[in-house]
């Protein structure tokens, strides 16, 4: 096993005591409390934040919201998940600086020291409401915008880069039959990994107006036109485009088969991709969630270029490609399931080829309603979402512990929490919400933290107890409903 594979995977719980420093966290409760149905946690959970002192980022506007929040969630548990899950993403991850004397902000994910160009974006994003209350969050995250451009430019096909050119490469990534440029952690080419930065990005702009336009400068417009551009090779009209890659893996989702550049698709007008947001080799290229993350990207793109940088030439030039994709889409993305009717596939080929399933990471079918890509009353999107939880979706997982959507990642039985949190997000039914924040509740394994995975008869055992895009989207779920729902906080689970 590589030593990347060894380090996302043996992570795993059984009955001993643990510290868990990037936390701050000294000590677990370890024996879990049995109820006729179900596991339970502890009837206290560990407040796990790091010392103030050790704090890598502290925003008042943050711990605000959370003062105001914790007395207006019954369920103690829940409260304290909430507490310290919100702010890991500024707790433990950022770095903040500048660069040319303008804010430069890196995120790592957490226990893997790269910024992801996903993770960093997603992270991120459960804080843009309160820029406007503090100028610092407001800073770093212009810092991160910038940084995330620069990366664009430096590699477009990358999805995870380093600190600093002179950093040392990621160790599983160093023997990489691919293009090796100096910053780049992991060159993986990912659809999303151009359309997240979008979205935060967009979602800046749109809750900053009146201080937005600091990072939409020449810089960002050029990163702008290169997500454009490398989307269009990636159409593979002219053939395959400059991009390719192979790893020497145990796992075959670590690398792309036939030379580098995938299996054989047809161009369609959809964007090709090499890896999922798994950071796992797609089966067929033409996969549909990242394609309609694509089209939503786009469109956001298009104002912002017409609105900061007025630019209307990039802005016709993102709409028509939108339209293009998303033509192709609705004519090659929808399947015909034999339980769940008319659905959008997960992956296709253009040769009359698709993949029916659905992968817990962000954007998968399960998420699309969540990522804007469509409406949550959306009757394809509901017929997709139902099949996305039900057992025809082979990697759908229901145990002793809880019920989720898991991904070939990490393998057979193990769930992911952030699809249990994207069925919440997608979810108008209170109970069905209900069963979401138990199992979410209920799964931490007694840290008080989301973790990537847990075993789906033994949430003891799981994956990575320093998730920081779990983290922070459980805190954004809890926010969503504070605002939305709060009925939902004020019963006792």
């Amino acid at each position: 096993m590589s030593a990347f594979l060894q380090s996302r995977r043996n992570f795993v719980l059984g009955s001993a005591a643990l510290t868990l420093a990037p936390h701050g966290l000294t000590a677990m409760a370890t024996d879990l409390v049995a109820s006729p149905d179900m596991v339970v946690p502890p009837p206290t959970l560990p407040h796990g934040r790091p010392a103030l002192a050790d704090r890598r980022f502290q925003s008042p506007a943050v711990e605000a919201l959370i003062q105001r929040l914790k007395p207006r969630i019954a369920d103690p548990a829940l409260a304290v998940i909430f507490e310290n899950c919100f702010p890991n993403t500024l707790d433990t991850t950022v770095k903040t600086g500048t660069y040319e004397g303008k804010p430069d902000t890196y995120v790592v994910t957490g226990d893997i020291d790269a910024m992801w160009l996903r993770d960093s974006s997603a992270q991120v994003v459960p804080y843009l409401s309160l820029v406007n209350e503090d100028p610092a969050l407001n800073t770093l995250v212009d810092g991160l915008i910038r940084r995330q451009a620069r990366m664009i430019l430096l590699d477009p096909y990358a999805n995870a880069f380093l600190h600093s050119p002179s950093d040392p490469p990621l160790s599983w990534a160093v023997k990489d039959i691919t293009t090796h440029i100096p910053g780049v952690g992991e060159r993986k080419w990912e659809i999303d990994s151009l359309c997240y930065p979008i979205r935060l990005a967009y979602g800046y702009w749109r809750a900053s107006k009146s201080q937005a336009s600091n990072p939409f400068d020449k810089q960002w417009q050029a990163s702008a036109w290169k997500i454009v551009q490398t989307f269009r090779e990636q159409q593979r009209k002219h053939g395959p485009g400059p991009y390719s890659f192979q790893r020497e893996a145990a796992a075959p989702t670590d690398t792309l088969p036939l030379g580098g550049f995938g299996n054989p698709a047809r161009p369609l007008g959809m964007i090709f991709s090499g890896f999922r947001p798994s950071d796992d080799a797609c089966i067929y290229p033409l996969f549909v969630p990242a394609n309609l993350f694509a089209v939503t990207s786009l469109r956001q793109l298009a104002e912002l270029a017409t609105h900061t940088v007025q630019d209307q030439k990039l802005a016709a030039e993102c709409e028509s490609l939108a339209s293009e994709v998303e033509a192709a889409l609705r004519q090659h993305g929808i399947v015909n399931n034999p339980q769940h009717g008319q659905i959008w596939a997960y992956e296709i080929d253009g040769y009359g080829n698709s993949l029916m399933m659905d992968d817990a990471n962000a954007p998968g079918l399960l998420s699309l309603a969540y990522l804007g890509c469509c409406k949550i009353d959306d009757p394809l999107y509901q017929r997709t979402r139902n099949f996305a939880w039900s057992t025809a979706n082979p990697y759908f997982f229901k145990g002793t512990a809880g019920e989720g959507i898991g991904g070939p990642h990490e393998g057979l039985n193990s769930i992911w929490p952030m699809s249990i949190m994207m069925r919440a997000f997608t979810s108008t039914s209170d109970a069905e919400i209900r069963q979401c924040l138990r199992s979410l509740r209920d799964t931490t394994a007694g840290t008080g933290f989301m973790h990537e995975t847990f075993r789906s008869d033994d949430a003891t055992k799981f994956t990575r107890p320093w998730f920081a895009w779990a983290n922070t989207l459980f805190g954004e779920l809890i926010v969503k409903l504070a605002n939305e729902k709060p009925h939902l906080l004020s019963e006792k689970l």
